[in-house]
């Protein structure tokens, strides 16, 4: 039996334009630039530099008419209505280290092959008829970045013949990979594994007893030998502990990730401080990095078609759809700037309240001194969601005058120490980290034995607790930092 009913729901969406601010938020520098740069080609409404004098009315307060358009009103991507009005002096926005003379200076790179066809040049040396030609250079296509070679051969047999027309059998591909793709430089590539990959670079090492012992442990106790297992090798070899550990020191000089060597163009992005904290007479000041406030206006030119347009008699549908387009562009153009200012007033609140949470660190630079602080403590202080805080803190740095920080590394969770005191994680990982640094690496130390230490330095901890807070050192399990 059908029924109706009448449901009433209360939901909060978010407009276009406040997921846009979202993301200009969580924009570092050279990204931030980036997405300025492609704003200003897309929206010609859109200008940068200072607006010229003759510029005198204030657009931001010219009204148009509707067209059964969206107006889109600087009111409309205030979130929350969180922030106040101008109240923070404009020079704190600002900093001496970008200004509207510097040059965009760039540096030349030679242009160079791709790590694959690098490879296939290395192929073009050898004398091979078409087909295995064919053979080899679908095999090149088929290594990994790294340098391996991850499909099973049978695969790469049948795949060249559905998509190559390519008919071998794996013999054949077995021989080419062995005698020719293995052959090339860099010493590993091809490798279908770890232990063959580490087996082709010593196996073009010139042949000594710590070459010689160290081949023998890879292609024969491999597993003993990633285990770590040192007395089954001593036992299995009788060498002394001196020639094994010369045997290992040769493994662990190759190259797991071949691939990974060669010298490729990558785009690197350095690092820029969204922020700068300097001590002047003993008190901090905080400035914003002047490229995250450029001076854009509206554009005059565009401004002025509109206004025709308004003091036009007869208007046709082509003027009207003219007028249309340029009306969006400059609203678009005026949202945009507002965004902008938005986003600079979030990261200053935002950045003060980390500042001064931290005081006791940014006036003299000791670890020890940085508080415990999550999110909701910088949230509720500024009156800022939770979300927008994470925005800021995973994507911004800050330029102290003890180096240059994340700020997501100022955040940390509370724990009691034996002397009943709130101690950040950070300082108890710090102490953690610095147990393992002095431990003998011949006997390292156990997790349940890291708490034991730690509890004598007054940190009572838990022994997963330890092994939770190494793990994010990225350090390895005892046996794993075990040296002989």
């Amino acid at each position: 039996m059908l029924k109706q009913n009448l449901q009433l729901k209360l939901a909060q969406k978010l407009s276009p334009q406040q997921i846009q601010l979202m993301k200009l938020i969580q924009l570092p520098t050279l990204a931030f630039e980036q997405r300025l740069k492609e704003e200003m080609v897309e929206n010609p409404a859109l200008e940068s530099g200072k607006e010229e004098q003759e510029n005198t009315d204030d657009f931001g307060e010219q009204e148009y008419e509707d067209y059964d358009s969206e107006r889109i009103d600087a009111e409309d991507i205030n979130i929350d209505e969180y922030l106040s009005d101008d109240e923070t002096p404009d020079y704190k926005y600002k900093t001496n280290n970008y200004s509207d003379d510097d040059e965009d200076t760039f540096t030349p790179i030679v242009a160079q092959a791709s790590f694959h066809q690098d490879l296939l040049n290395q192929l073009n040396t050898f004398v091979l008829d078409d087909r295995k030609f064919e053979i080899a250079e679908f095999l090149i296509g088929s290594i990994d970045d790294t340098g391996y070679l991850r499909r099973d051969i049978q695969d790469i047999v049948d795949d060249m013949a559905f998509t190559q027309g390519v008919y071998t059998d794996e013999k054949t591909v077995e021989e080419i990979l062995t005698q020719y793709i293995q052959e090339l430089e860099p010493a590993g590539v091809g490798a279908r594994n770890l232990q063959e990959c580490l087996l082709l670079q010593l196996k073009r090492k010139t042949p000594s007893l710590s070459i010689d012992s160290a081949t023998d442990i890879v292609e024969n106790q491999f597993e003993a030998f990633t285990k770590k297992h040192y007395d089954k090798l001593l036992s299995k070899y009788e060498i002394s502990q001196e020639q094994l550990r010369e045997a290992i020191n040769e493994i662990e000089k190759l190259n797991p990730k071949p691939g990974s060597s060669y010298s490729s163009n990558k785009i690197i992005e350095h690092v820029i401080p969204d922020f700068t904290i300097k001590i002047i007479d003993g008190e901090l000041e905080l400035s914003i990095n002047g490229r995250n406030a450029p001076e854009l206006h509206v554009s005059r030119e565009y401004q002025n078609m509109f206004e025709a347009y308004k003091e036009s008699s007869n208007k046709s549908e082509s003027q009207k759809d003219a007028v249309q387009f340029i009306k969006q562009k400059l609203d678009g153009a005026k949202w945009f700037i507002e965004a902008i200012k938005q986003r600079q007033e979030t990261l200053y609140v935002t950045m003060t309240a980390i500042m001064d949470y931290q005081q006791e660190y940014f006036l003299d630079g000791d670890e020890t001194k940085i508080r415990p602080m999550i999110l909701k403590d910088i949230a509720d202080r500024v009156g800022l969601d939770i979300s927008t805080i994470s925005r800021v803190a995973n994507s911004k740095y800050v330029e102290t005058p003890y180096g240059t920080k994340l700020l997501k590394d100022f955040f940390s969770e509370a724990m009691i120490n034996d002397q009943g005191e709130e101690i950040s994680t950070i300082e108890i990982k710090r102490a953690l980290q610095n147990i393992i640094d002095d431990e003998d690496k011949q006997k390292p130390l156990p997790d349940d034995k890291l708490a034991e230490l730690l509890k004598e330095k007054g940190y009572p901890i838990a022994r997963r607790t330890v092994a939770k807070y190494r793990e994010q050192l990225n350090i390895p399990v005892a046996r794993m930092r075990k040296k002989i």
